[in-house]
């Protein structure tokens, strides 16, 4: 079986991305390998205490050709920060979204933000099933988005 690109790049990205950094030499160091890559805003998963990774589980939840056009959506706003609509738009408080429209009508959302490094942070990820953003996933972004500043 040929392995798609969503799969490569979540395996590159895992070994060389979402690794935590140790010391701010370290992330400097990061942050100029990223440059030379051409990305403007290199997205990391939200991290919780316990260690789980809850955009990265839902997006293994989804269908390969679902997953495959979400990272897509990503790989654009890390590449071509910032963007603007249709692709990305700010929902308030320093919470953007990557839009992403999937088969059959159905309309995928994964909500981040810019860390004080510039990277892109993904604490959340759903299936839209309304026109509005549902208020319940604004406020667990938001609250991802203060632990992880919080470093918790």
């Amino acid at each position: 079986m040929k392995p798609c690109f969503a799969e490569l790049y979540l395996t590159w990205y895992t070994c060389s991305v979402g690794e935590r950094t140790k010391s701010p030499a370290r992330q400097n160091e990061q942050s100029e390998r990223f440059e030379s890559q051409g990305k403007r805003a290199p997205a990391i998963f939200f991290r919780t205490e316990a260690g789980g990774e809850p955009v990265r589980d839902w997006l293994k939840g989804l269908a390969p050709e679902d997953r495959k056009r979400i990272g897509e959506d990503i790989k654009t706003v890390e590449f071509g920060w910032p963007v603007g609509m249709p692709m990305s738009r700010p929902l308030g408080g320093g919470i953007h979204e990557v839009r992403t429209n999937l088969g059959q009508n159905r309309v995928a959302r994964v909500l981040f933000y810019i860390d004080k490094i510039g990277r892109m942070v993904l604490p959340h990820g759903f299936i839209k099933k309304t026109q509005r953003t549902p208020d319940e996933d604004l406020v667990l972004a938001r609250s991802n988005k203060s632990k992880h500043e919080r470093g918790t």
